[in-house]
């Protein structure tokens, strides 16, 4: 099966193979030995049908004996245990929650306490935060001077609300992190070219978003609809929160072009699994 990259520019993703399992993770952060990271595939795993077959999501109908065996595989390939990892309840807010030792499993091996977290931030080692994908954009987040880390999940309208400066406001009040330390990045999510919206989502962007972002950000189409650029819009407010361009890395692997290789809200009509983004600090 061949990755279809959407930039030959940009610096690409490296792709892992550990345990009969494939994922993604970046330079920038292999390159930080205090941290564990990685980005789902579809492959892997053992879910059948549309699920097939590295499913994540225990609520998309899928049988839960083949999804708990799925998060033990990611994890081993990886190199860490499950029962370490603590999972968001994502439904498109800014809310942003520091996961400390007492919510260790939680989404894995205990219930979640809490609701509508999109976003998570820790600076315990052993942890590791896991956030789900179909489309949306994951984002990353490591300060390598107070060696914390967060991990965000940013639809539409997550950027909108721009949850990504919402996650480095909070990580510098809990951590005392700098933005210009930070090291950051968007993953694999729907590009622009693939990203068809209505002028209502437009006229959103429009509203947060200075008019000269937006020649970048969006363009209209005959059909009176729009292709967005959810890519720039968050390098912008990484930017714009203070982090050095040259700190962003970007994802350049859209998850529509590649529905083989990941699952696509899109490119399935909504007959999918999940995906993970994976991000903690070493023991």
């Amino acid at each position: 099966m061949e990755l279809k990259w959407s930039s030959e520019q940009l610096p690409k993703m490296n792709v892992r193979n550990n345990k009969g399992v494939t994922f993604l993770t970046y330079p920038v952060f292999d390159d930080m030995n205090w941290i564990v990271h990685g980005f789902s595939t579809r492959l892997g795993g053992v879910s059948q049908g549309i699920y097939s077959s590295m499913n994540l999501s225990f609520t998309r109908g899928d049988e839960e004996s083949c999804v708990r065996e799925n998060y033990n595989r990611i994890a081993a390939a990886m190199g860490v245990q499950a029962e370490d990892i603590v999972t968001s309840d994502q439904t498109h807010t800014c809310n942003v929650r520091k996961v400390t030792e007492e919510d260790r499993g939680k989404g894995i091996t205990c219930p979640r306490d809490y609701t509508d977290i999109d976003g998570m931030i820790t600076e315990v080692p052993g942890l590791v935060l896991a956030t789900f994908y179909a489309d949306c954009v994951p984002l990353y987040f490591a300060d390598p001077v107070h060696r914390a880390v967060g991990l965000s999940h940013s639809g539409w309208r997550g950027t909108v609300q721009k949850i990504g400066a919402v996650t480095i406001k909070k990580m510098a009040e809990e951590y005392g992190s700098d933005p210009s330390d930070m090291k950051v990045a968007i993953g694999p999510s729907i590009c622009q070219d693939c990203y068809e919206v209505s002028l209502d989502v437009i006229e959103e962007f429009k509203n947060v978003f200075d008019q000269k972002h937006w020649e970048n950000l969006f363009y209209a189409k005959e059909n009176g609809k729009y292709q967005l650029n959810l890519w720039e819009a968050n390098r912008i407010i990484f930017m714009e929160a203070g982090i050095p361009k040259e700190n962003i890395s970007m994802p350049n692997i859209c998850t529509c072009c590649n529905p083989e290789f990941l699952f696509s809200h899109r490119a399935s009509h909504g007959k999918r699994g999940n995906l993970g983004a994976f991000l903690g600090i070493k023991k």
